[in-house]
């Protein structure tokens, strides 16, 4: 009899687990239960190319052309999981429809955090996480004048951006000393903050929200710094938590984050969890991590294992970001206690910065650097040893580094 393989939710994590699922054992019947109505498909264009119009969601379709059954899976579109049965091995959803498994992917992702003040919901508020969240968000911003947008991380800015591309004014505010803190250096995050300034964003740091008030005329009064800044529409990029609800009501080991080992089972043997919903040991112990290429690895790790595999799965984290015409990535990771940030002149409008963990480099940030940041992934992934002082010397080539024995 065929393994009978459940992966819930259809986001990448989820996508890359039932097909390396099905490609791990062919003879599995693989099934992904979607809660939207549409092919899987790709966040990232979300607050950039579908907001200014030049993408639509269905460009980027995680599985291709063909979509999921060109992978042999069988996809169930608005297919709500409302309970997992662990003791007859069973997925129940909204519909009254159930789907037993001999083994099961959670991939529920994660949802935004919301303001109190501002509820998902509420009348020219947006939060940005899903297909229809954007496309509410772009019919009235091709009719705003002016956009409020509460946080400077990477959502928030790349929003402001995108507004700005679109005609519309925008004011950002952050309760932090400056943007961007979480995953910049202060010289990185201040080369793009002066980019937003160049390009008309207004940014206000050590700026909380103190209130927020309807206006006569319909639009949102956000209290902060002591006015009242009047908006068209407000976004929210206050971060994002795990989904957890599922995997918690059936009994599953939970802390800020479903608890799974390093193939990916959950406290469950017969369970496994992927991707934004998880908490994974990471080399400084259990992390939780939020971006594209972890959410695709670790499906793809845990879909193969949940298939007969039994791959452990250490990653080397990264993200990026495009704001106007700066190309941001990340990769590796940070040292717990981060100490000097190692500079590497690079010309024209690029820029790379390097920590180092003892004798390895341990995370690379670069602006408009795509080769010299391939070149730290792979020097990360080889543990390569280091000299500082050839990662900072521009007359070293980078990819030099890349011929020293790894230890």
């Amino acid at each position: 009899m065929s393994r009978k393989i459940v992966v819930i939710g259809g986001g990448p994590a989820g996508t890359w687990a039932a097909i390396s699922a099905r490609k791990q054992d062919p003879t599995a019947e693989v099934t992904l239960l979607t809660s939207e109505h549409h092919e899987p498909y790709e966040k990232p264009p979300l607050s950039k190319g579908v907001l200014t119009g030049k993408a639509k969601f269905d460009d980027a379709l995680i599985a291709g052309p063909k979509g999921i059954a060109g992978h042999n899976v069988v996809l169930e579109k608005l297919a709500v999981c409302i309970a997992i049965d662990r003791v007859t091995k069973t997925v129940a959803t909204q519909d009254g429809k159930t789907y037993p498994y001999d083994a099961l992917v959670i991939a529920t992702g994660s949802l935004v955090r919301q303001l109190p003040p501002l509820p998902l919901g509420m009348p020219r508020v947006h939060y940005l996480r899903t297909e229809a969240h954007a496309h509410s968000l772009k019919r009235e911003l091709d009719q705003a004048k002016t956009l409020v947008v509460v946080g400077a991380g990477l959502i928030g800015l790349e929003v402001a951006s995108s507004a700005r591309a679109l005609g519309v004014n925008v004011i950002v505010l952050e309760v932090a000393p400056r943007i961007l803190a979480r995953v910049t250096d202060e010289q990185t995050g201040a080369r793009i903050h002066q980019r937003h300034t160049e390009h008309g964003v207004d940014i206000r740091l050590n700026t909380g929200m103190s209130g927020v008030e309807k206006l006569a005329d319909g639009r949102v009064g956000i209290i902060a710094g002591g006015e009242t800044l009047a908006a068209d529409l407000v976004v929210v990029g206050a971060g994002a938590i795990a989904d957890t609800k599922l995997a918690a009501d059936a009994g599953l080991k939970i802390d800020n984050g479903i608890i799974v080992d390093e193939r990916g089972r959950t406290s469950d043997p017969n369970i496994f969890a992927v991707g934004d919903a998880v908490r994974f040991p990471g080399p400084h112990g259990l992390v939780r991590l939020e971006d594209w290429r972890h959410a695709q690895d670790h499906g793809a790790t845990a879909g193969r294992n949940a298939a007969g595999a039994s791959e452990i799965y250490k990653p080397v984290p990264s993200f990026w970001s495009e704001q106007y015409d700066l190309y941001l990535q990340g990769v590796g990771w940070a040292p717990p206690k981060p100490g000097n940030y190692l500079h590497r002149p690079l010309p024209g409008n690029a820029s790379i910065v390097f920590q180092t963990d003892g004798p390895h480099l341990a995370y690379a940030l670069a602006i408009n650097a795509q080769r010299d940041i391939a070149t730290a992934r792979r020097l990360i992934e080889r543990r390569i040893p280091i000299d500082p002082a050839a990662l900072i010397d521009p007359a070293k080539p980078l990819a030099d580094l890349l011929k020293v024995k790894a230890s």
